[in-house]
């Protein structure tokens, strides 16, 4: 297997891995305010966090910019309770509302932390060459980012399903509203309880 393959499935594996969870939750809460019709806005909200976490990750990689471990470990979950609150805010979905259109930008930002995390596991990885190890490990990140995200979409679309079949037909509640709030609430819930668990001391 040659070094970009290498780094690709070390870096597809990192992110699907248990090991990358608190990675998976942040997608879980970037996704769960859409549905399969708002697959533009959540194309450009997943492109600003891959954008953002790209550049924290070579920059850290090369030693250009050095960030403390604690801290971005603390942030991570920090990233994910701020979603789930802004997704639980948006009571109407409007396209055109500056929740909505500002999204990109949150997902950027907090691209940056993100991608700080992926390089303290990739700098253990290596010493010399950089290119390569960099550009395959990115690549296998992003194609594991695509599985996890269209994992998460079917998932989303079972419970809507199922939350519509269990719906009386005289209730007012909207399925779609139900399901963000109560994916909204779950990652709020353990980021809170990871971020709490690593308060930089």
């Amino acid at each position: 297997m040659s070094e970009l393959a290498t780094f690709m499935t070390l870096g597809f594996r990192h992110i699907v891995g248990i090991d990358a969870i608190d990675h998976i939750l942040f997608l879980v809460a970037l996704a769960a305010i859409y549905r399969v019709r708002d697959l533009r806005q959540l194309i450009w909200v997943i492109t600003a966090f891959t954008i953002g976490h790209s550049i924290t990750l070579a920059l850290a990689v090369t030693g250009l910019v050095t960030l403390p471990t604690a801290l971005i470990e603390f942030l991570i979950p920090v990233t994910i309770v701020v979603t789930g609150v802004e997704n639980m805010l948006v009571r109407v979905w409007d396209p055109g509302s500056w929740r909505i259109r500002s999204r990109p930008l949150f997902a950027g930002l907090f691209g940056l932390i993100h991608g700080a995390g992926f390089a303290n596991y990739l700098k253990a990885l290596f010493v010399e060459q950089i290119a390569v190890p960099l550009l395959g490990f990115n690549v296998g990140i992003e194609a594991g980012q695509l599985v996890v995200l269209l994992g998460i979409g079917v998932g989303f679309a079972l419970v809507d399903r199922l939350l519509a079949a269990l719906r009386d037909s005289t209730a007012t509640w909207d399925v779609h509203r139900v399901r963000v709030l109560a994916v909204s609430l779950l990652v709020v819930a353990l980021g809170s309880k990871w971020a709490f668990e690593r308060l930089p001391t």
